[in-house]
């Protein structure tokens, strides 16, 4: 009898032989172990000329050159509102804000024309709009003359908008994610090159890209501070995370979906973790954080007609008024209200009770794991399910929200597991595809399929597609064939059979609804039906995705950060 052929090792299996017989190479297997997951992919193509200890430190700068050439590029194109009188959109009220901080007193910001584009955003987005607008009316002062300027469209004001969101990208978000992947890869022990992959993945999510870039808004900025803050927190430095927390609150309130995590985590730090009662150190943390907000809201009150004012930023910061949604959003109040008309049988206090019950229910469990749990490799997946919650069930949100949720589920692009890297570059299609409705009106289609294409290539998802014997034009690139002449592509999902059929279901669900959009007239009676098809599938996904992170947070609130 012949006997049975020897079972063909993995790429990772030889790797793992070969670092046992020759223990001068183990360091550099593993490294390429780890890194596993990257192969396939151009992104490890473009750095992989970088791996030499000489090169290394060039990584990070052909990343951030690439990130604000691709930045730019988006710019180009249209904005939100454009041409579009009298009321023009998010462009047109950035430009106003930096109109109206420079020629108004602060008791008058949150007071000036409300039913144009009054100032609804906390103190510090209203300095920095001070700030640039200071720096812009000294280049071109008809840039933001007060009322006459409304709706100015001329190409210089476009490229200093343009620019301002740029340097303020570079400046609060850049670092931080670099930092954060430098930081995590180390305590993985993952090589230099990894790091940056994974810094790379993040800074290309597509979605912040379109719409700070495209359709015209400054959430990177917020987005950095909230980073900062995850950064000290690992470097446990908790008041000085404490005020980054509060600076991200102070420039957008939406920066409020991570709250009950950072309080979760600095009060079990405080007094469960690593001792009992560390007096000390809460007092610390609740002195910085009062002394942080009373800075940035101080100026309101001495130099702002006094509590009145303050009542009255409050009021236009949290819109209650404005109804549980306005437009169209993959959140469950809208797409339920297809079947309950929440608006008519319900009255706005009771919808507000009900969305507060709601969000605490999504959210609670995370906090109790986290309190429980205060571990930092938990700190992206607690705050994941936390903003999540807030996205589908709290009161007023906007489509572009979920930039919040994907902040944290984006930074898992530092995880070495295929199954959570799948699941984040599957999520992040999915919210893009949800922002797809909003940046067809402002007619960025050619962006919306450019950097859906290209983050999917460069993390390598077309791989699997690439057949073997047509020149490697995709991915992966020689470094691949070079290293590993059996590596095989890996698949674009994960290894569980039931998070496949979820996957490949809302992938043709999306193609379905883009068939349909483009070349289907909507019924006269339902003009918004293909909108809200669009809406019930980002929510479907969103729910699902929503579980899993749960899932995770239960899974590994037991293990270390280098069991993972």
């Amino acid at each position: 009898m012949r006997s049975p052929e020897p079972k063909k090792k993995s790429p990772k299996t030889k790797l793992k032989a070969k670092s046992k017989s020759n223990p001068k190479k183990a360091s550099k297997l593993n490294n390429e172990a780890i890194e596993e997951v990257f192969y396939a992919s151009p992104l490890y193509d473009f750095l992989y000329p970088f791996r030499p200890a000489g090169n290394q430190w060039l990584a990070q700068y052909i990343i951030v050159t690439f990130a604000l050439i691709i930045r730019c590029a988006i710019g180009l194109g249209s904005y939100s509102g454009m041409g579009h009188s009298p009321m023009f959109g998010d462009f047109e009220a950035q430009r106003h804000w930096m109109e109206i901080t420079q020629h108004l007193p602060i008791s008058k910001w949150y007071w000036f024309d409300l039913q144009y584009w009054g100032l609804d955003y906390p103190p510090l987005t209203a300095y920095h709009s001070y700030i640039l607008g200071k720096i812009g009316s000294f280049i071109y002062p008809k840039w933001f003359t007060l009322n006459d300027s409304r709706g100015i469209e001329m190409e210089g004001i476009k490229s200093y908008m343009r620019t301002t969101v740029l340097i303020s990208e570079a400046v609060f978000y850049f670092p931080a994610i670099i930092y954060f992947s430098k930081w995590f890869g180390k305590h993985r022990n993952q090589s230099p090159i990894g790091q940056y992959i994974a810094a790379t993945a993040i800074l290309f999510q597509p979605s912040l890209m379109l719409i700070d870039h495209g359709h015209f808004q400054y959430n990177s900025v917020m987005l950095g501070l909230t980073v900062y803050a995850i950064n000290n927190l690992l470097d446990d430095f908790y008041s000085v995370a404490s005020v980054c927390f509060v600076l991200s609150i102070c420039f957008k309130q939406m920066s409020l979906y991570y709250a009950p995590i950072f309080f979760g985590y600095l009060l079990s730090k405080s007094l469960f973790f690593p001792r009992l009662f560390n007096i000390p150190r809460l007092v610390g943390i609740a002195a910085v954080t009062i002394v942080t907000f009373v800075a940035m809201y101080s100026p309101l009150y001495i130099f702002g007609g006094g509590l009145e004012n303050l009542i009255q930023s409050v009021h236009r910061i949290f819109p209650f008024a404005r109804g549980i949604f306005e437009d169209k959003v993959a959140n469950f109040w809208c797409v339920t209200n297809i079947l309950i008309k929440y608006k008519i049988k319900f009255t706005q206090d009771q919808l507000q009770l009900y969305s507060l019950a709601a969000t605490v229910l999504g959210f609670l469990p995370a906090l109790v794991i986290i309190v429980l749990y205060p571990k930092k490799h938990l700190l992206p997946y607690a705050l994941a399910a936390c903003s999540m919650s807030f996205f589908l069930f709290s009161f007023q949100v906007h489509e572009k929200t979920i930039l919040v949720p994907l902040l944290p589920i984006t930074l898992l692009y530092t995880s070495t597991d295929w199954n959570v890297l799948s699941m984040v570059c599957w999520i992040n299609n999915v919210a893009l595809f949800t922002l797809w409705p909003l940046l067809k009106k402002d007619g960025l289609i050619l962006q919306y399929a450019v950097c859906f294409a290209l983050s999917n290539w460069l993390l390598g998802n077309f791989s699997f597609v690439t057949p073997k014997f047509l020149p490697k034009m995709l991915t992966p690139g020689p470094s691949i064939s070079a290293i590993h002449e059996n590596y095989h592509r890996r698949s674009l999902l994960p290894h569980n059979i039931l998070w496949k059929v979820v996957i490949v279901s809302s992938y043709l669900s999306m193609a379905v609804f883009h068939y349909l959009d483009f070349f289907v007239e909507p019924p006269t009676n339902y003009p918004d039906i293909w909108i809200t098809l669009n809406c019930v599938i980002g929510f479907g996904s969103f729910v699902f995705f929503w579980m899993w992170t749960y899932y995770m947070l239960f899974t590994l609130r037991n293990k270390t950060l280098m069991d993972l």
